[in-house]
């Protein structure tokens, strides 16, 4: 992504011309503002409504990003439009980075090749900011089903081609995608039921009306301690620590891997001193013992900090690897 890799050119001009004294009034305007900054409450935008993986995310960060920034932190939820409503209320701020959009692999990944007119630009109205966490998806099915491995699965797939039903949070969803790729590689078909978030995707499938998720550890919980849900495989391509019994989908079916990046990125043309500084705080926090220890226990992916040249990398690696298979799906959202 072009744009990303602009603002890593930035910072390195940057420092240079600020070691041999030759900084510009703009860089050392904006290195003023950086050394002010936060002055005021930080928002967080979570593109999403509240109750999926993203959000219990986000709102465990908040309150030690806050500490750490001295300012509070504010999750708020803008949901729909497979992510662009929450997305373009980032774009429409001001370039100060007081607004945050805490991403997942929709609004600057998928989104792009999944809706032809999508009302921002990916590659040009974004900067990264830190990685937030890179995790995988757990596939799980009502306790009804007849099946306890993904061998049992699939075979139960091709006995009963696209009456097997799979919920995700949305057309074009991370959730949608994994199944669609599973469905790819081992030519079965499934029917997809779309929801507008992981919540109520999840719900109904402990409910029995669909039979099955492919979806975060986090939000499935409650319904597998109950016995509503049956995990059969994590899409990462090592096991769950959490879940030590439950295997990968890749001991099935070699080299088959889904991952989950959550990231912060602000609007394009934010100052590169304020971009800095928000993240060293992530790095900072992201980097505390107790935060890991709370999002394990929730069942989150652990935190995992980056620089901002680092995510741009993932952003552009992830994009590279899920257009072939929307194209190829023929997926179309909004």
């Amino acid at each position: 992504m072009k744009a990303f890799i602009r603002t890593a050119g930035i910072s390195r001009r940057a420092t240079m011309f600020s070691a041999v004294g030759l900084a510009a009034p703009a860089f050392l305007a904006s290195a003023a503002k950086a050394q002010a900054f936060p002055a005021r409450s930080i928002r967080i935008v979570v593109p999403f409504v509240p109750g999926g993986g993203s959000d219990i995310t986000a709102r465990f960060i908040a309150e030690p990003l806050g500490a750490e920034l001295g300012q509070n932190v504010v999750i708020e939820n803008r949901g729909g439009a497979g992510g662009t409503i929450g997305t373009m209320a980032v774009v429409s701020s001001p370039a100060d980075g007081y607004t945050l959009l805490y991403g997942t692999p929709g609004p600057l990944i998928t989104n792009p090749f999944l809706m032809p007119n999508l009302p921002y630009d990916a590659e040009k109205d974004f900067a990264p900011v830190s990685l937030v966490t890179r995790g995988a998806y757990l596939l799980a099915v009502h306790k009804d089903v007849p099946v306890r491995s993904m061998p049992e699965l699939l075979a139960l797939a091709r006995a009963r081609p696209g009456q097997l039903t799979y919920a995700s949070a949305g057309t074009g969803a991370g959730s949608h995608l994994a199944g669609e790729l599973l469905c790819m590689q081992n030519g079965i078909r499934m029917t997809h039921v779309p929801y507008r978030g992981t919540a109520q995707a999840v719900q109904d499938v402990a409910a029995g009306r669909v039979t099955m998720s492919i979806d975060t550890y986090a939000v499935m919980i409650p319904n597998i301690q109950a016995g509503n849900l049956r995990p059969i495989a994590v899409t990462s391509l090592e096991r769950f620590p959490e879940i030590p019994d439950v295997p990968t989908i890749a001991e099935t079916l070699p080299g088959f891997e889904v991952g989950v990046v959550n990231y912060i990125c602000v609007r394009s043309g934010t100052p590169t001193p304020i971009i800095h500084r928000l993240n060293q705080a992530f790095v900072k926090v992201l980097g505390q013992p107790a935060l890991a220890e709370r999002m394990r226990e929730a069942g989150s992916s652990a935190p995992l900090s980056s620089t901002p040249e680092e995510l741009a990398d993932i952003l552009r690696t992830e994009a590279a690897k899920w257009g072939p298979v929307i194209r190829r799906a023929g997926i179309q959202a909004g």
